[in-house]
């Protein structure tokens, strides 16, 4: 999954950014809101960590621009600003959560967790699709009982097909989920992680899941090619 933080004080989204992509996210780190909206028309994000205090629009500013032009990315903001009229502002302005600093990574963690699932229709961390288990929390797959190892690029991609299980995934919506801005390479190493990837998913079992819909993309679903 692909997040953006929108943090001004640059220790504070480092140390943010660097917590997101041990725990196996794609992260985008800005300092300001105009940046923020920037990074928002060029790519597709799974959730947004909004300061409120970040300059030349501020995050109230920038959650209100977001959701009056449909953008429906569940955004949690970070904050300073604890006071109840300020939750209830950020709330009813579109906000999904709230989060006052001082907070603990492992909390932020599990809220980037919660509000992520919510958007796909599940209430755990445990996806499930045939005889496919994926648990984003703790990172593991399985697939008739069978633990299968991912390296975390594979995960991100296969956690993308189940949280979108029978919708065709086009090579820029996958690439946007698994490369932030600072990624350089071959647009071709999709092909690569998918081709390992299914191989690791489908090897000999008679009923494949990961299909390529030639020419558009790829798609999890059961059948036997």
């Amino acid at each position: 999954m692909r997040i953006l933080v929108v943090e001004d004080s640059k220790d504070m989204n480092l140390l943010i950014v660097k917590t997101l992509k041990k725990a196996g996210y794609s992260v985008d780190g800005c300092f300001d809101g105009e940046e923020a909206k920037f990074h928002l028309l060029g790519a597709e994000y799974d959730a947004i960590l909004l300061d409120i205090m970040v300059p030349k629009l501020n995050g109230y500013e920038l959650l209100e621009y977001l959701r009056d032009k449909g953008c429906d990315t569940p955004v949690l903001f970070l904050t300073a600003k604890d006071t109840i009229a300020d939750r209830v502002k950020g709330l009813d302005l579109g906000a999904d959560d709230y989060l006052v600093k001082p907070f603990d990574f492992d909390e932020l963690l599990a809220r980037i967790r919660v509000m992520t699932r919510k958007r796909s229709g599940n209430r755990s961390n445990i996806f499930t699709f045939s005889d496919l288990t994926v648990d984003t929390q703790k990172r593991t797959v399985t697939r008739g009982g069978e633990e299968i190892s991912l390296i975390p690029k594979e995960f991100t991609i296969l956690e993308h097909l189940i949280r979108n299980q029978g919708v065709v995934l086009s090579r820029e919506q996958l690439e946007n989920r698994i490369w932030n801005y600072e990624y350089s390479g071959s647009s071709n190493n999709i092909d690569v992680y998918m081709s390992r990837l299914r191989k690791k998913i489908d090897g000999d079992h008679k009923v494949k899941l990961i299909h390529t819909i030639r020419g558009v993309g790829w798609v999890l679903r059961e059948g036997e090619r």
